[in-house]
């Protein structure tokens, strides 16, 4: 299997499967990992970007792994074919790789009573729960996300061009320093497959002692960073970042 769409979803597996994961090594009871705060899971997060870009570029994609940052291509190119396929794929590989941290932490689940600590491994969740202020804060990390990471590969950066595979290493480290310093208010979604195939998978797959999936916020992880996206590969275009 080979080309851009099984990219976005290995990629994206990859991604999740590591991000996820790491949450769940911090979260879940037992784990070696249990209690080893938010600076090893903003760390996780951005390796997780790194080994995700990684595996879908080594088959032919384009590691976008990400709906936001396929609708700001998308916006910026006026080319939208990639659009559904490319966020199916994403989708796609996002449950999968829930399904399979899941799987690896297996009899950790029982040995965990908090049913929010459990969901909050699959997806994300507000610190303080204010709809419009968090559709707000996932809308403008989401913005920074897009007008930085496209920055990484200018001209005014890189003039003669990136070295070859390094592009992967910053955007990694763009998410881990998102996660470090705008991740408090939100979980820093920042992309709707991140969020939206893992809480399918919380709702479907027999996880001990699950509650429920919290339908009610996850219009928010979805909405505001597609919006966010859209607006900063305007941001992009006006300010010739693209």
């Amino acid at each position: 299997m080979h080309g851009p769409i099984f990219g976005e979803f290995l990629g994206t597996l990859v991604l999740i499967l590591l991000g996820d994961g790491v949450v769940a090594n911090v979260l879940l009871a037992k784990s070696k990992g249990q209690n080893s705060g938010w600076i090893v899971i903003a760390t996780g997060w951005g390796l997780a970007v790194l080994a995700g870009i990684i595996a879908s570029v080594a088959v032919g994609g384009v590691a976008h792994l990400n709906p936001a940052v396929t609708i700001a291509v998308a916006v910026s190119s006026g080319n939208y074919a990639n659009v559904v396929p490319f966020i199916l794929a994403q989708l796609a590989g996002a449950f999968a790789g829930a399904a399979l941290v899941w799987l690896i932490y297996l009899p950790h689940w029982r040995e965990t009573e908090d049913k929010g600590l459990k969901l909050a491994i699959f997806s994300t969740g507000p610190a303080i729960r204010n709809l419009p202020a968090n559709a707000l804060t996932e809308f403008l990390v989401t913005i920074v996300l897009v007008v930085v990471g496209f920055s990484i590969g200018t001209k005014g950066l890189a003039p003669a061009g990136l070295p070859s595979g390094f592009g992967p290493y910053l955007w990694g480290m763009l998410v881990w320093s998102i996660g470090l310093s705008l991740g408090g208010p939100t979980g820093y979604a920042i992309n709707p497959a991140r969020d939206l195939g893992p809480r399918i998978a919380h709702q479907l797959l027999p996880i001990a002692g699950k509650g429920s999936s919290d339908w009610g916020y996850a219009l928010v992880p979805v909405l505001a960073p597609l919006a966010g996206g859209a607006v900063g590969a305007l941001i992009c275009k006006a300010t010739g970042i693209l």
